[in-house]
């Protein structure tokens, strides 16, 4: 049986895993407050557990990307997932900031393959064109798994403890893992795709993505290019932003806004929310500023990414305004800001990398953030107390206003075939 559009149904099961990834992730800063009063821990403590989870994630990036380029992306996907969604669960029968920190440090490490394996998937099964539309979609579902998990702690706190959200968490997990093992493939194996779909999706690849024999370099050779540097650079000035925002705005929320559980559950999801429109959104800009902008393809992703890094002004407000509802709706935006430029990056990355290492760049630049963001905490768990929520957003916007400096100095396409541009005499596509 052939399935018309399978490609987005692919994309749809990517999603699926991201949430899942997400929400785990996510369980614990929701909890945070019960977690912290039943099991003793302090705000210095609680940054140390985020931190083992920052990480152990971005040690573990380049590595994931590295397994995921070398065993396939169905096998390594769902191997990962597996064991992410155990440790989840096991963080269930913590018994203090320690054992929840080491079990923490082992989510990290299993979800290090997360985005890699996403990026990597996309880039097999979509053409260009529509690649940063595709990454938009899939990368939606870490904001869907961010906006989950308030009512889902919620309901477990009304229904019994904190600990059963871990273990829906990680039961969901791995349902996940045994359903992508059974529907992924890839293009050229899926039985279901049909002869037009496929010759559309390969046709349209550049030919570092449809290429088996595509290069591949080593860890070394990587660090040492101008192309690693000009999405590491601004992975490190970028991801803060997002983690502070995972880590910390139920806390804010409590301690700043003086809001109560219940006005956490009402309202704590909504930056999230803000965050999947700007993955969608920031998605189909791409190709908008394409065709109407009439530049080519790799300068529309930057120029996206330009867009969210200005969008980032809006939470950098939030100490300007004396009503927590007003505050949220700054949050939104900056929500909506990240995830706009950060699934832009994501598209520029595989723009820039071949098939047989674009999971690796995916990882070595998730790491290079996730090391950022991990000395971001670290200082904000401290300076937290010290000076407030408020200078402390304004220097994440600050961040990513640099980091589109970085992106659109540094960041050039490696496939010029790949790059259209516009005609100016008719208006129509021109290969470069």
């Amino acid at each position: 049986m052939k399935i018309k559009g399978i490609r987005w149904w692919m994309v749809s099961l990517v999603a699926a895993g991201l949430i899942i990834n997400y929400l785990a992730r996510n369980t614990l800063s929701v909890a945070a407050p019960t977690l912290m009063k039943d099991l003793h821990i302090t705000t210095e403590q609680y940054a140390h557990v985020v931190v083992a989870w920052q990480l152990c994630y971005a040690f573990m990036q380049p590595v994931a990307g590295f397994l995921l380029d070398t065993v396939g992306t169905k096998i390594g996907f769902a191997a990962f997932a597996l064991a992410w969604s155990l440790a989840c669960a096991a963080a269930a029968w913590s018994t203090g900031w320690r054992s929840l920190a080491f079990f923490r440090g082992l989510l990290g490490i299993a979800e290090a393959a997360g985005i890699p394996a996403g990026v990597k998937a996309t880039s097999e099964w979509f053409p260009a064109k529509e690649r940063s539309v595709a990454i938009g979609w899939f990368n939606i579902g870490s904001s869907i798994g961010a906006l989950l998990a308030p009512p889902l702690v919620v309901w477990a706190l009304l229904h019994g403890q904190w600990q059963l959200a871990f273990v829906i968490v990680g039961v969901a997990g791995i349902v996940w893992s045994v359903v992508w093992m059974v529907l992924y493939k890839h293009p050229r194996n899926q039985k279901m795709l049909g002869d037009a779909e496929r010759d559309y999706i390969l046709s349209g690849q550049e030919a570092k993505h449809s290429d088996d024999g595509a290069p591949r370099r080593n860890w070394f050779a990587m660090l040492k290019s101008r192309d690693f540097w000009a999405i590491g650079i601004p992975r490190i000035l970028s991801e803060p932003a997002w983690q502070t925002f995972n880590a910390w705005i139920p806390l804010y929320m409590m301690t700043e806004r003086h809001m109560n559980l219940k006005e956490i559950a009402l309202y704590a999801w909504m930056p999230f929310l803000a965050a999947d429109i700007g993955c969608v959104l920031g998605g189909y800009l791409s190709p908008l500023f394409h065709k109407y902008a009439k530049v080519s393809l790799f300068t529309s992703r930057k120029m996206v990414f330009v867009v969210g890094a200005l969008c980032m002004i809006g939470p950098a407000c939030v100490g300007l305004v004396a009503s927590p509802y007003v505050a949220v709706a700054l949050l939104c935006v900056g929500g909506f800001a990240h995830q706009t430029l950060s699934g832009a990056l994501y598209a520029i990355t595989s723009d820039m990398f071949g098939k047989n290492e674009v999971a690796t760049a995916t990882g070595m630049g998730g790491m290079a953030g996730y090391l950022g963001a991990a000395a971001f905490t670290a200082l904000f768990g401290v300076l937290v107390t010290q000076v407030g929520y408020s200078p402390l957003f304004v220097l994440l916007a600050v961040f990513d206003v640099i980091a589109a400096g970085v992106v659109c100095l540094l960041a050039k396409s490696a496939d010029k075939a790949a790059q259209p541009r516009w005609s100016q005499a008719n208006g129509t596509v021109a290969a470069k």
